[in-house]
């Protein structure tokens, strides 16, 4: 892998210099997926903690980028890196109904708000600021989130290690969902695809129909409104 490829804390470094004590990263996993939840990781960091100032794992960068294997690895180093981390969730059939921009900002939010269930945290951000970096180059986020400011950047989940570190983070904890729920439904292989829109995965809904874990208004496009009705 290049190390071009490799994350740095170089824009976190920049938005400490500008007086935030903390950055937020932020990026989001299952965007394209025709099954499951989208999941949306934060991972944030503490220019005054000590961490900081220790190497982060060395096979951190954007999830794509890293096998299942390695990311299942370095996810609990990774976790214990940052000064914290959470990952929210938006279901298929809240997709279908509101849309995947507002399935995004509802993720993104449910985990902010577990992040700064900690008063102290709060209070700290309120008193000392934070920046949300988001990765991507569309702000589906909004200028501000949980009142705090949202930069966008193109290739953060490559380039920030937050970002990077929320990538990781917001990965496994979708995989996991997403093989816990092969077993509800075990004709789907979700294991493997987690959801995407494999080949396998499409035969098989041709053969069974959808599920309810199935983004029925993504599929209309592959199935025909026709073949709709859906497992329990």
């Amino acid at each position: 892998m290049s190390s071009k490829t490799y994350p740095s804390l170089s824009l976190e470094h920049e938005l400490w210099a500008t007086g935030a004590r903390f950055v937020i990263g932020m990026d989001e996993v299952g965007r394209g997926a025709v099954a499951g939840p989208v999941a949306v990781g934060v991972a944030l960091l503490d220019s005054k903690d000590a961490r900081i100032l220790e190497p982060w794992p060395a096979k951190l960068c954007d999830s794509k980028l890293i096998s299942e294997k390695v990311r299942n690895e370095i996810l609990e180093p990774v976790q214990n890196w940052v000064t914290a981390h959470a990952v929210g969730m938006a279901t298929a059939i809240e997709i279908d109904e509101f849309g995947i921009v507002s399935a995004l900002a509802t993720s993104a939010q449910r985990a902010l708000t577990d992040l700064l269930d900690d008063a102290l945290l709060r209070k700290k951000i309120a008193s000392d600021g934070a920046v949300i970096i988001l990765d991507g180059s569309h702000n589906w986020l909004g200028d501000k989130a949980s009142g705090i400011p949202v930069i966008v950047r193109t290739k953060a989940d490559r380039d920030c290690v937050s970002v990077a570190a929320a990538s990781v983070i917001s990965k496994v904890s979708r995989d996991n969902l997403m093989i816990q729920m092969a077993s509800q439904f075990p004709e789907f292989g979700l294991e493997a695809h987690k959801g995407y829109a494999a080949e396998s995965h499409i035969a098989a809904i041709r053969t069974y129909g959808p599920t309810s874990q199935h983004r029925h208004s993504w599929l209309t496009k592959i199935l025909g409104d026709g073949q709709l009705d859906f497992e329990e």
